[in-house]
């Protein structure tokens, strides 16, 4: 998780959204769970036994320094040290486009987890878009500063692609928030509008 994402409290808006949608006493497993954050607050506000993964070493010293249970790992790999169904949620909060196999990543998430969180920046959002078009440069926003040589995402994703994934892969959506600066939107049918005005989405997903 890149600490781009944090603000001056320490907390992104969706760890406070994430928190709402755990239930207390949960099993809970944070995929590039960085600097841990999330899953201390999920630890102090939910009481949830809490395990994370995250590949830089730095982040992951953090994290144990947190008090948190934490080992250093590439989700790319795989969750093969995890048996099916033994975690009450597994939470991806803005590391899928920066995945380098996604699809397996999900498919792995929904083998462990009897739910998943999953959230990302929109890049059909309309100032990227707005962005795109009138520069002629790869986009740039609050929530996806980079430039196109350093960035970290690589497989970046609209709302309407990742309803497209889910629908061709039978992955049912329990629930979905859109958030811009402004405001948030819970559980919008989709359509074009959220996919346009949303700069990012947070889904619960389950197979």
């Amino acid at each position: 998780m890149n600490n781009h994402y944090a603000q001056s409290n320490g907390l992104h808006i969706n760890y406070s959204l994430i928190s709402q949608m755990v239930e207390d006493n949960s099993k809970v497993l944070d995929l590039g769970c960085g600097d841990g954050y999330l899953l201390k607050l999920l630890k102090d506000t939910k009481n949830v036994k809490g395990f994370g993964i995250e590949i830089s070493q730095k982040e992951v010293i953090s994290c144990i320094e947190k008090g948190l249970s934490v080992i250093q790992g590439d989700i790319d790999e795989g969750l093969r040290q995890f048996s099916d169904k033994s975690y009450d949620y597994v939470i991806l909060n803005q590391t899928l486009q920066s995945a380098k196999n996604p699809d397996y990543v999900i498919e792995e998430m929904l083998r462990v987890g009897k739910k998943c969180i999953i959230s990302f920046p929109n890049f059909a959002y309309w100032r990227v878009r707005f962005n795109f078009f009138f520069s002629g440069n790869m986009p740039k926003s609050k929530v996806l500063p980079f430039e196109w040589y350093n960035t970290p995402n690589i497989h970046l994703l609209t709302i309407k692609d990742f309803f497209e994934f889910t629908d061709k892969r039978n992955i049912k959506i329990l629930q979905k928030i859109y958030t811009t600066k402004a405001n948030i939107k819970k559980d919008f049918r989709y359509n074009f509008f959220s996919n346009l005005f949303a700069e990012e989405a947070v889904f619960v997903i389950s197979k």
